[in-house]
């Protein structure tokens, strides 16, 4: 069928050539020197050969290409994330019902809805046996190589009225761009399928722009600030985490506040001594156990906060540390102007022996919980602001809801922008969930999950998760015991839109609370996230 299509509307190697756009030359090998034993007489020899001598793309068998066999959509997105460098990731969450965990395509298209390169054909459906079609693979090429900006007119198609709605903008670029192009008639043909030497001619011409080849070539950004929280998890444990999710600064929670000017030592030498080894930095988190009485009499006593102030600046000095990770929770809105000032000295003191500061801050709602934080002045004297942007319906919130919807993560970020320079900022990610239980008098009642906790119980039910675009999560609800129990679902996805929050305002780190939440496969969503969204092809 894709045969006859095929002469239908192309006469020749003229009229490929015109579809896709003059493919460049290369010295023309000989047959018995060729990859394949089936591409001697392909349009589009020299740019498969180019294409597989880059590991981008292999035969249907060791020595066949199948250059006229249609391209699957699971099979074209496979080969752009080979193209963009993106890792398959195995998501316990799958994006569609019509895909297997253990389906060859799984990781790679799950990695691809990710990062947001594709969707479905519905909502719950991908088809990834279905042929690619020729308007499908243009706006895959378009977000690719994020050419959304890209100008380009359809109307001299004499096809046009077939070229979809939701297509025709992409179809526009890739003409401008020169990738993709009508047939000597002047035809597109949106819905016809695509073939892989087809395939192979429009990703090659793509390799070809030199900004594009460059853009590609280029290593990630390893300046990015990675910070983990440690809780819950033993030394070795936490390290191991580390080390998975390539975690660059860690926080143990190693210092408390104690009456008068007290300060309680937990330091781990062990840990110490791995992250200097390893190459790590520890910024040691300074907590207050959360007592508004204690915190109060140490911040607004000034002999109490100078001996907390020598008790930390001792303790950096002591072993050996890099900064510390200040975590005030129920600071009395009067302690206000004494956090300020606690923030000042301490950075002061800190900075004269070579370590910063962060400060962690909930995200402004005008409520007393955040009132003792004055923003920009806090900004101003710490080096870092970690944004802990999670706990929008809290544990005992009288509403289900999500942990960290993207519209709250946005709206944190843009709030605090407004007085904190970027630089300062780092985005803290959430690596756990609630189960919200619905009672029966129409209350409800939360259950704290680990993202590992989270998956095995979808797993366990069987459960079918639906993506609500609002909030950037999937959602699940299930019944147990007459009462119905809802989930917003964190996983690969949801956290790489949140991570592309962090690198649109090109912030100075993510932060992960915390370490031993998240399943493996988030690891590799993030990594990907940082190398998908920090590409640049202009």
């Amino acid at each position: 069928m894709i045969a006859s299509k095929f002469k239908r509307w192309l006469a020749g190697a003229a009229a490929l050539s015109c579809l896709f756009g003059a493919v460049p030359a290369v010295d023309a090998a000989s047959a018995d020197k060729l990859p394949f034993d089936d591409i001697a007489g392909s349009f589009a020899k020299d740019a498969i050969i180019r294409l597989y001598d880059k590991q981008l793309l292999s035969g249907t068998s060791d020595r066949i290409f199948s250059p006229k066999k249609p391209v699957t959509r699971a099979e074209f997105i496979t080969i752009l994330d080979r193209v963009l460098g993106i890792t398959p990731v195995h998501s316990a969450i799958s994006p569609f019902k019509d895909m297997t965990e253990k389906a060859w395509y799984y990781d790679a298209v799950t990695a691809a809805v990710q990062i947001g390169l594709v969707d479905g054909t519905s909502a719950h459906t991908f088809e990834p046996a279905k042929p690619v079609t020729r308007q499908e693979a243009a706006a895959m090429l378009v977000r690719a190589f994020k050419q959304s900006g890209i100008e380009g007119d359809t109307s001299g198609y004499a096809d046009a009225d077939e070229i979809a709605a939701w297509a025709d903008t992409a179809v526009g670029a890739v003409r401008t761009l020169d990738l993709m192009n009508g047939d000597a008639n002047d035809k597109f043909h949106p819905a016809d399928g695509m073939t892989r030497q087809e395939t192979a001619a429009v990703i090659d011409r793509a390799l070809q722009k030199v900004k594009w080849a460059s853009a590609l070539a280029k290593p990630q950004n390893a300046t990015r600030i990675q910070f983990g929280w440690q809780y819950g998890q033993t030394a070795a444990q936490y390290e191991q985490s580390v080390v998975q999710a390539k975690v660059t600064t860690l926080s143990p929670r190693w210092y408390f506040f104690d009456p008068a000017g007290g300060v309680s030592d937990y330091t781990d030498q062990s840990l110490v001594n791995w992250a200097s080894k390893n190459k790590r930095q520890i910024w040691a988190m300074v907590g207050n156990r959360s007592s508004q009485e204690v915190t109060h009499q140490n911040l607004s006593n000034v002999t109490y906060r100078t001996k907390v102030e020598e008790h930390l600046t001792s303790y950096v000095q002591k072993y050996g540390l890099k900064g510390l990770n200040i975590d005030f929770e129920n600071l009395a809105p009067a302690d206000r102007s004494y956090m300020t000032l606690f923030i000042s000295e301490l950075s002061a003191k800190l900075h004269k022996i070579g370590a910063v500061v962060s400060v962690c801050v909930s995200p402004d709602l005008g409520s007393d919980w955040t009132e003792g934080f004055d923003y920009q002045a806090l900004g101003a004297a710490a080096d870092y602001i970690v944004m802990m942007a999670y706990d929008e319906h809290w544990s005992t919130s009288p509403k289900a809801g999500s942990v960290a919807s993207m519209p709250y993560v946005n709206n944190a970020v843009t709030k605090l922008l407004k007085v904190v320079p970027a630089n300062k900022v780092i985005l803290a990610l959430p690596y756990y969930n609630r189960d919200w239980k619905i009672n029966k008098d129409g209350s409800v009642t939360a259950t704290e999950l680990t993202l590992i906790e989270q998956n095995n119980l979808i797993a366990k039910r069987s459960l079918l998760p639906v993506w609500d675009a609002t909030v950037q999560q999937y959602t699940v609800s299930y019944s147990l015991n007459g009462l119905k129990h809802q989930i917003w679902i964190e996983d690969g996805r949801s956290l790489a839109a949140k991570y592309k929050t962090a690198m649109d305002h090109n912030l100075a780190g993510l932060a992960y609370w915390y370490m031993g939440g998240a399943s493996p496969d988030i690891y590799t969503s993030l990594s990907n996230a940082e190398r998908f969204y920090g590409l640049t092809f202009y």
